[in-house]
């Protein structure tokens, strides 16, 4: 029978005889009536203990956050944004989400869950000490409990989702290592939200209840001192990471007076440093995007952040041990970084895009090659090299002024005298690698096509990025000086450029010394003036590689593909947009020599010849480069190589025919 008000289902035999016993199945949260003495003095024990442990643990990593050098340029302007990110990666979990869908899911229910249970929580401690806020008998409050029933049981089915993923699928970005911490946080996680359901079960008069009262109470004191020293660490400081992130995209802060070289031991570790990693959850999603560990090098972004961490709590913030060794040894005192991991990255900023928890990869790892660079510790034979022709020759490939001239004058292009619209800057490779000359020269060609007037500088050097991912910032800050010089003798408004490197280094990068002119990357101009330029029928078939210092640094990722649409058909790439696939040559590595393992390069090229697409379209001048031998090399019939200006310009007239249109 079923007994509506006490919600007790039995079964009987037609004889009489119980099959089984009651069970309740009741609308309404069992909770105890009464609590000795004796249960309470226990219960306050427990609660003074577990805090106890928890500062006792937690106390320690504040004070390595607090007692971190402070930074001095940070500011918690623009608030409005820092409130959106906090609104959309924390508490909608989109970033969670978006990059992995099913485990971000589960994830998101536990999370969404722990809100849920805060005023349970709150609630069945406080029932515990005899003032108890929430009433079973309360319609609202009946409510909210099967409110959060409802979540306990998405909880429950997520992170036993979770516990699988980690313990039995193990994708190999979440590491070799499986912790152990983690499989005893999901159990009691697991146990909360059933000791949670089992109540609504139980009789309130029985010792069922008094049990699972005790079970849920004892587990929730037992996960608080447990949270410092597990990953779980960022359910308490991944919040505030989130809301206190550096503002900007891979923003590499500025150096403080002559004593600051970077990151180079723990005193020069910054406050906002020290949070991030700290907040690591291991999630292994900056791993498994960065193209270093995809191509078998050193370096894992995670690794550097649990680094750091582990730097931290070995020796401290206060520390004049170095940070980077040549190797990664195991030593007594604190496991080093790798110089060698810390000169593989490309800065393609893949993983700071995909971390869910606010770490910003790129600038720790900027800061780690500038306390080596500017320090001398760094001793490479191509970085030397490089940094010796940027301040020769003033270009990255070490060439002389005078081929930049000869190019000049072949293509007759029009000196900049201040009278015409645009600067058209030619940067390293426009100037000087032969095929940045073709690409510049049918930019050139649209660009008198469209009838917008524009000149070159006469004299001009490289932007800096190289020295500035590299770490060589007094090589930057003499090539930013001087770029800021000449753009203002020369009277210069508005900049165009073929390199989103050269976009991104000028327009942002270069503010520490001055502020540029407006500039944009030719993918924004020609899709701003696409109705003036001719519509290609050919339908051919092009695959748009998305360069990183385009998309992910630039947010500009619908003009491109606009301007291949003119062109013919667009392919996507398995890998596109936010989630493209480094080229290989940011960070300087391009003028670093030979790469160790696979290169990266051409996983990229086979990815993009894969699509079966008849051209590769490229709006990067590197990308470009890397791509020219790497598809050569993969394929006997490679897809045609081009730039979108050379998509372009290959259906303007010729320039005898060309129709001189005022569009501005």
């Amino acid at each position: 029978m079923v007994d509506v008000t006490l919600a007790a289902v039995t079964c009987t035999h037609p004889s009489g005889t119980m099959l089984f016993p009651a069970m309740w199945v009741s609308t309404t949260l069992a909770e105890p009536a009464h609590f000795s003495w004796l249960e309470t003095g226990l219960l306050v024990a427990g609660i003074v203990a577990s805090i106890t442990l928890f500062f006792w643990r937690f106390g320690p990593i504040l004070r390595n956050i607090f007692h971190s050098k402070k930074d001095a340029d940070f500011s918690l302007h623009p608030v409005g944004r820092r409130v959106w990110d906090f609104f959309w990666e924390v508490l909608c979990q989109g970033k969670v989400i978006r990059q992995r869908p099913l485990p971000g899911l589960a994830h998101a229910f536990v999370f969404w869950g722990f809100l849920a249970f805060a005023l349970v929580s709150s609630n069945h401690i406080a029932n515990g000490l005899q003032i108890g806020f929430l009433s079973p008998e309360s319609y609202i409050d009946k409510f909210y409990f099967l409110f959060a029933a409802a979540w306990a049981l998405l909880v429950a089915v997520g992170i036993t989702g979770l516990f699988i993923r980690r313990f039995f699928v193990r994708p190999i970005w979440l590491g070799k290592k499986v912790s152990i911490e983690s499989g005893w946080i999901a159990f009691l996680i697991f146990l909360l939200m059933v000791s949670y359901l089992g109540a609504f079960f139980v009789s309130p008069d029985g010792a069922a209840v008094k049990a699972l009262w005790w079970t849920h109470t004892l587990t929730l004191l037992v996960f608080l001192p447990l949270i410092p020293h597990t990953k779980h660490l960022h359910l308490v400081i991944s919040p505030v990471t989130v809301f206190l992130k550096r503002d900007g995209f891979s923003k590499i802060p500025p150096l403080t007076g002559d004593e600051d070289f970077g990151l180079v031991a723990g005193k020069d570790v910054t406050q906002l440093v020290s949070l991030q990693v700290y907040s690591c959850v291991e999630c292994g999603r900056c791993t498994e995007h960065c193209p270093a560990a995809n191509s078998g090098k050193v370096l894992d972004p995670k690794e550097i952040a649990l680094g750091v961490r582990s730097y931290l709590n070995t020796l401290g913030p206060a520390s004049d041990v170095a940070l980077l060794a040549e190797a990664r040894p195991e030593t007594s005192f604190a496991p080093l970084l790798s110089m060698e991991a810390a000169f593989e990255c490309t800065t393609c900023g893949a993983c700071e895009y995909q971390c869910p928890v606010g770490i910003q990869h790129v600038p720790v790892i900027v800061g780690l090659r500038r306390g080596a660079t500017n320090t001398g510790m760094w001793e490479d034979t191509y970085g030397t090299k490089l940094f010796l022709a940027l301040e020769k020759n003033g270009n990255a490939l070490g060439l002389s002024s005078m081929e930049r001239d000869k190019f000049i004058q072949k293509e007759a292009f029009p000196i900049f005298d201040g009278t015409q619209e645009y600067c058209l800057w030619l940067g390293c490779m426009g100037g000087y690698d032969p095929k940045g000359r073709e690409i510049i020269a049918d930019f050139a060609r649209v660009m008198n096509y469209l009838g917008v007037t524009f000149g070159v500088l006469k004299k001009e050097k490289c932007t800096g990025d190289p020295a500035r991912r590299l770490g060589n910032d007094l090589a930057f800050q003499t090539l930013a000086e001087a770029g800021l010089k000449t753009f203002e003798t020369a009277k210069v408004q508005k900049i165009v450029a073929i390199c989103p490197h050269c976009v991104r280094t000028i327009a942002n990068d270069w503010r520490e010394y001055g502020i540029a002119p407006e500039i944009e990357h030719h993918s924004e101009f020609m899709a701003r003036h696409k109705d003036h330029l001719p519509k290609q029928a050919s339908g051919e078939s092009i695959v748009y590689h998305d360069p990183c210092y385009l998309g992910r640094y630039r947010d500009v990722y619908e003009a491109p593909r606009e301007i291949v649409r003119q062109a013919g058909t667009l392919v996507e790439a398995p890998r596109s947009h936010e989630r493209s696939f480094c080229c290989g040559a940011g960070g300087g590595l391009a003028f670093l020599g030979e790469e160790q393992g696979e290169r990266v390069s051409h996983i990229r090229a086979a990815e993009l010849a894969g699509t079966g697409a008849k051209v590769v379209g490229t709006a990067c001048p590197f990308c470009n480069t890397m791509f020219r031998d790497a598809l050569a090399e993969i394929s006997e019939a490679p897809p045609q190589l081009l730039d979108i200006a050379q998509l372009t310009a290959r259906a303007l007239p010729n320039a005898s025919e060309s129709v001189n249109q005022q569009v501005r």
